[in-house]
This record gives structure tokens, C-alpha cells and sequence, in this order.
């Protein structure tokens, strides 16, 4: 026989009505958006670790020297305060031919000079004295391709040199304590190297820990994707129910209606990153922008999300029918409300030792631990907030003084799980803005802004080398004051190393001008500044500041969309209760502040809880650094959740007029 559970699934959806297709689009949009954010939150992760497998090239591996056939030397200087990577090659002579390096068609000769199309650009741009000048003289440049680049914006050249060329000498790979990956040399026998750049080594880890924090909130939205039309998907249900559908009928049902929705919604997320993909590669991180297929994942990942997506939103929906299974006359009722139990708060303390004991040692977990510890936390706070939301609602409802108030508390107790829902995406983003605005992260050594150095093999030379740069600054047009640094000199550029240190009066350009006109002097090796000494502590400082600022405007988004969907979804699904409310009386203003209320108690409670951690965590940070309280962003954290406040009230505020509709015929509307 038949199943009739697919022919019934679509008559129910068709003669929904209105309000029922408003449900379903909603569910759909949720779940586009939903797919579009994982999409692009894996595009980043995994083209992250793209962009940085581009640059272990330029990072040599050494081989035993009777092996070698060629010396790779690799540095880094800047201009504009963005740093360009050199790479020096040279072939050793009666050794066979060296491979070419990635994104050239054969190993440099001598004399030629190979640069980035975003170099290339700038060498145009700038006068010869203040980068050009740098790197051997030729007539035309030859182009890196994209095989040899992490990102078009990327300053990068690769220049040919003779073997005996002091670029490629042994005392230009001699390293101190701020050259490590930004200065290296070895013999090579090819370009197999296995070390990222500084700038691209942390960029999937920073990547990573912004999907950990984004995971939640997205995953909430689909959630509520999920749960749209609960309430008449559960009426109407039970009615089948008690009519002698069995239970397995009525989960197929939901799962059905649930999945079909959930898949074109994903399907049309999915079509949207492919379509913006152009537009996604536009928007820079890191070392800049990206290259299109960096972003693409593959169809594989592609259909496992879409996939996920409609699991999860059939999952949600699926989950709400377990009472209509076993207690359909209740339902239809409306006689059971959602209690929750004290196990929750018991299994949240438990989470929270087991975190604060596995992190007493936070120096040796490795970053995969940390996320995963992260996540952890998170879960813990989805399993606490229903519990809290259902104590708070009985605590307000036993000394409401007002209508509204004691509407909003009988709401909150009677299903704490869908208020919960409403404010749980900016619940969890509270821990993001508390901990991010208010830790300091980077060195807080001293800083010698302005200032140039030439690093010498000892004091004696560093005297010499002190009367040139006066004679080459001068004829630079450049005016600067020369000292020569002692070992004993640690707080100074060269850092406890003899040098000659120039400090430059003027602006970026007369740097700039300065770092060419002295790079004769370096022996192979480029002058050094602020920027190249800073290098990684700047760029952790920088990638986290960049992952954390975009997580927190995604997550008061995603928000405050999942609190507008959820507060239109709860207007349709509470008709029938609005409708007799009007019926007996009551105000449409009353209702409405109501629905305020009654997301804006949980949310000043829970919200604020979770900040404090956020903020705790962000102190304990500070301190084990050695650092202090970013006041700075005490201020900017004050505006987040402000700014997060406004937007969720907002979004509820979007559906009154869908509540005015929905009550502007009580006696139809009630059923």
C-alpha cells in the first residue's frame, strides 16, 4: 500500500494559507543565509591554508652542501610600511640546472629581477630613490604568477645573483632574535620548502577561531529556521494524530515538509557564494586580498553543507513533535509547558571546572585544543540558557506589577526554550565583544618610530659604516641624525647588536628614501625598521584584531536576524493566544511590550553574564602577558552592546506590524 505520508505532507503545506507560506520563506531565507555563512566561513579557513602553503617556497630547506645546486637567500624590507619579501637566488656553478621556482618559467640568471603585479604597480608609482633603487638595475621586470603568490596584493620579488654576491653570502642569512622567519639562507636543490611565511603562518588559526565563535550564532539561526510554525505544525499535527496517524506518520511528516524547505533554502545559500565569489575574493585579509579559487571549496563541501544545513533544520523541527507523539490531546491543548530541569545548571558547573582545570596549563595545548575547549564553553552556555530563562520568568512573575510584566514572565516559563533562542545569538556574542574589546594584545616594548638601522659585523665597522650613511643621507636629500649602537644598546633598533642607527626627520617618503639609500651599506642584507623588528608580533596582533572585528559585526547580525525571525515566527504561531488575549481585553500596546520584555529580561541577564566572563577571561589574558586593561576598548565594548541592543530590539520591532495584522480580527484569528 502506498504511503500516504507524501501526497498528505503537500496538501497541508498547500492549504497552509498565507501565514503558513510566510513561515516557510522565512525558514527558507534563514536557511540561505545559514549555508551562505558556513560556505564562507570554510571558504576562509581553507583558503587560508592555501594562501599559506604558497609561501613555504620562499622559506629554505637546507641540504647537504655536495647536494645543492643553488644559494637561496630570503629577506624582507618595507616601504609604505608594508613589507616586500626578497628572494635572492643564485646557481652554483658545475652544478646541475636548479627547478624554477613556483610562478617562474625558469631559475633566475643573474641580473634578472622577477616582482609581483601588485610590486610591479608600486615600483611604477614610486620614485626610483625610494624603492626601485633597492634591487640590480634592468630594462624590463619579469612577473611572478600566481603559482609563486598568496595574494594579488602581495609585494614580492625574486632577483638572480652571481654566487659570490654578499646578497647570498653567509653573513646574510646570520640571524638575531627579530629575524626569524623574515631573513633566511641555505643551500637548496629546489623549492620544497615546508615553513609559511610570518605573514601567512597564523592566518588559518585566526581564521579558525573566528568560525568557533561564528559556528554558534549560525547554528542558532538555522535552529530557529527549523522551528518556524512550530506552534501550527503542532496543532495541526496532533489533530492527525488523534485522527489515528501514528507517530512515525507524523515525524515523516515534519521531516518532509522540514527538509524541503531546509534543502531549497540551502541550496539557494549555496548559489549565493557561488555567484559573490568574485565579490568575497574583493575583501582583504592578511596579506590582502585573494585570488577567486582560494574561496572555492569544492562540490564537496559544497553538498556537505548543504546537507548539514537541512539536517539541522529537520533535526529542529523534528525535535519539537516529540510531545505531539506522545501526548497529543495535550497539545492540542496547550496543557504541557516546556519546564526545564536543574541538570542543566549541574552540567554546566561540570563544564566549566573540566575547562578551568584543562586550561590551568594553557601553554602546552596546542590551537586545535583551545577551539575545541572554546566550543565546549559555548555548548555549555546553550545547555544553561533555557534554565535560566525559565528561573528568571517565575522569579518576574511572582512580582510583576504590570500587565506587560507578568505576560512577558508567563511567556518566559512556559517555553524558556524559544526565548532562549531569541536572544541566544547575541547572548554568546557578548563573550566575543568582552573578551576581544578589552584584551591587549602584541609587545609593549619600546617602539623607535622614524628611525633606520644597518646592522655591521662589529663596533669598528659600525664607526665606517656611521661616516657613509651620513655622506649617502646626505646625498639622498635625506636629513637624519646618525649614532652608531653599541652590544650593550638593548632597548635600541638593532637590538643589542652593533649598527648604525639613523633617525629620519620626515614623513613615510624620507624613510622610505632613507631604507634605499642605505641598503648599500647592509653587505647583502636590507636596513632594517620598526615594522621588520615588530614583524610578528604585529601581524598576530593585526590578523587577531581583523578576525575578531568581523566576527563581532557577523555575530550581532546573525543576532539580530535570528531575533527577528524568531519574533515573527512566535507572532504566527501565538495568533490564536494574541487573538483571545484581544478578545478578553487586553491592549495591543500591552502585547507588545510584552514581546519586549520579554527578550529583553534574559537578554540583560544572560547578556551581561556572559560579558563578565569575556571581560574576566580578557584580564586573566592581560595579566599572564604582562599587559594592561585596554581602556580603549572598554569604551568600544560599551558601544557593541549598545549597538547589539538597538539592532535586537529592532528586529523585534520589525514584526509589529505583522502582530497588528494578526490581531486586527480577533474573532477570525482565534480559531
Amino acid at each position: 500500500m502506498r504511503s500516504p505520508v507524501l501526497p498528505l505532507t503537500w496538501h497541508l503545506a498547500r492549504s497552509s494559507g498565507r501565514r503558513g507560506l510566510q513561515s516557510q520563506l522565512l525558514a527558507a531565507g534563514a536557511a540561505a543565509v545559514g549555508s551562505f555563512l558556513m560556505l564562507v566561513m570554510i571558504a576562509a579557513a581553507l583558503g587560508a591554508g592555501t594562501r599559506a602553503d604558497h609561501t613555504t617556497w620562499r622559506t629554505p630547506d637546507a641540504v647537504p652542501a655536495k647536494e645543492a645546486t643553488a644559494v637561496q637567500a630570503t629577506t624582507t624590507t618595507y616601504v609604505r610600511h608594508e613589507p616586500v619579501t626578497v628572494v635572492n637566488l643564485a646557481q652554483l656553478p658545475g652544478r646541475k640546472q636548479t627547478p624554477a621556482p613556483p610562478g617562474l618559467s625558469g631559475f633566475p640568471k643573474q641580473g634578472q629581477v622577477y616582482v609581483s603585479p601588485a610590486l610591479a604597480e608600486l615600483l611604477h608609482e614610486l620614485p626610483a630613490d625610494q624603492l626601485a633603487n633597492r634591487f640590480p638595475t634592468v630594462k624590463s621586470y619579469g612577473t611572478i604568477a600566481v603559482a609563486g603568490l598568496a595574494s594579488p596584493d602581495e609585494l614580492v620579488a625574486v632577483v638572480g645573483r652571481a654566487s659570490d654576491d654578499a646578497a647570498v653570502a653567509k653573513t646574510a642569512g646570520e640571524q638575531n632574535y627579530y629575524d626569524e622567519g623574515l631573513t633566511e639562507r641555505a643551500p637548496i636543490s629546489g623549492f620544497s620548502g615546508s615553513k609559511e611565511s610570518v605573514f601567512t603562518g597564523i592566518d588559518q588559526g585566526t581564521v579558525l577561531l573566528g568560525v568557533v565563535l561564528l559556528v554558534m550564532p549560525v547554528v542558532v539561526l538555522a535552529s530557529a529556521a527549523g522551528r518556524l510554525g512550530a506552534a501550527r505544525r503542532e496543532q495541526r499535527l496532533a489533530a492527525l494524530r488523534l485522527a489515528g496517524a501514528t507517530p512515525r506518520q507524523i515525524l515523516a511528516m515534519t521531516a518532509v515538509e522540514a527538509a524541503g524547505v531546509g534543502a531549497a533554502g540551502a541550496l539557494a545559500g549555496a548559489l549565493a557564494y557561488t555567484a559573490l565569489l568574485p565579490a568575497l575574493a574583493e575583501l582583504p585579509y592578511g596579506v590582502g586580498a585573494w585570488y577567486t579559487g582560494q574561496l572555492w571549496v569544492g562540490l564537496a563541501w559544497l553538498a556537505a553543507v548543504v546537507l548539514a544545513v537541512t539536517a539541522l533544520i529537520t533535526v529542529s523541527a523534528v525535535t519539537m513533535l516529540r510531545q505531539v507523539a506522545k501526548a497529543p490531546l495535550g497539545v492540542a491543548q496547550q496543557a504541557h509547558p516546556r519546564r526545564t530541569r536543574v541538570i542543566r545548571l549541574l552540567l554546566f558547573v561540570a563544564v566549566l571546572l573540566y575547562i578551568w582545570a584543562t586550561t590551568g596549563d594553557s601553554g602546552q595545548l596546542k590551537t586545535r585544543q583551545l577551539l575545541a575547549l572554546l566550543a565546549l564553553f559555548y555548548g555549555a552556555f546553550w545547555l544553561l540558557g533555557p534554565w535560566v530563562v525559565d528561573r528568571l520568568g517565575r522569579i518576574v512573575g511572582r512580582r510583576a506589577k504590570r500587565p506587560a510584566t507578568l505576560l512577558a514572565a508567563r511567556r518566559l516559563s512556559d517555553d524558556p526554550r524559544a526565548a532562549w533562542r531569541t536572544v541566544s545569538g547575541l547572548v554568546l556574542a557578548g563573550f566575543v565583544a568582552g573578551f576581544f574589546s578589552v584584551s591587549t594584545l602584541g609587545s609593549e616594548g619600546p617602539r623607535h618610530e622614524g628611525q633606520v638601522a644597518v646592522i655591521t659585523a662589529n663596533a669598528s665597522d659600525a664607526r665606517h659604516t656611521a661616516t657613509e650613511a651620513r655622506a649617502l643621507l646626505h646625498k639622498a636629500g635625506v636629513t637624519a641624525t646618525v649614532a652608531v649602537t653599541s652590544e650593550d644598546e638593548y632597548d635600541s633598533l638593532p637590538g643589542g647588536v652593533p649598527g648604525v642607527t639613523a633617525q629620519v626627520s620626515g614623513d613615510e617618503e624620507h624613510v622610505d628614501t632613507a631604507i634605499t639609500a642605505l641598503t648599500p651599506l647592509g653587505s647583502g642584507r636590507y636596513p632594517i625598521t620598526q615594522e621588520y623588528v615588530s614583524a610578528p608580533d604585529d601581524t598576530a596582533t593585526a590578523r587577531v584584531a581583523t578576525v575578531s572585528t568581523a566576527t563581532l559585526v557577523l555575530s550581532f547580525l546573525v543576532a539580530a536576524a535570528s531575533a527577528g525571525l524568531t519574533a515573527a515566527a512566535n507572532v504566527l504561531d501565538r495568533r490564536r493566544t494574541y487573538g483571545l488575549l484581544r478578545l478578553a481585553g487586553t491592549p495591543l500596546q500591552v502585547l507588545d511590550r510584552a514581546r519586549v520584555r520579554e527578550t529583553v529580561i534574559p537578554l540583560a541577564v544572560l547578556a551581561g553574564g556572559t560579558t563578565a566572563m569575556g571581560v574576566f577571561g580578557a584580564m586573566q589574558l592581560n595579566k599572564a602577558a604582562g599587559t594592561t586593561i585596554n581602556t580603549s576598548g572598554a569604551i568600544q565594548l560599551v558601544l557593541c552592546l549598545a549597538v547589539g541592543g538597538l539592532a535586537m530590539l529592532g528586529a523585534i520591532a520589525g514584526s509589529r506590524p505583522l502582530l497588528r495584522r494578526v490581531t486586527a480580527g480577533p474573532v477570525q484569528t482565534a480559531d
